[in-house]
């Protein structure tokens, strides 16, 4: 499994607009998204680390543009295991 990458922001523009920047600057591959509630919606990316770290950094930088970030994580060799708790996106 490649590296994951999730933001959670606190709104759904902020969550396309990170979606955006981290597509846009990095090569990652977008898996999905999960509306949360409460205005949370998480977005997470895969790819090689360097990739992943960057495509984060550059989401969390647009989503603070217009919003809130309530979280970001890069995992850089997710276990195989980890994929039966993500939805079923991935």
């Amino acid at each position: 499994m490649q590296a994951l990458g999730l933001i959670e922001t606190r709104s759904l523009t902020g969550a396309i607009d990170a979606t955006d920047a981290m597509t846009k600057t990095a090569d990652v591959k977008l898996i999905g998204t999960v509306k949360i509630g409460s205005g949370l919606v998480n977005v997470v990316v895969t790819g090689q680390v360097a990739a992943v770290r960057a495509a984060i950094e550059a989401g969390k930088t647009a989503a603070l543009a217009v919003g809130e970030v309530y979280a970001t994580h890069v995992i850089p060799q997710p276990d195989d295991s980890v994929a039966k708790i993500l939805p079923s996106f991935y």
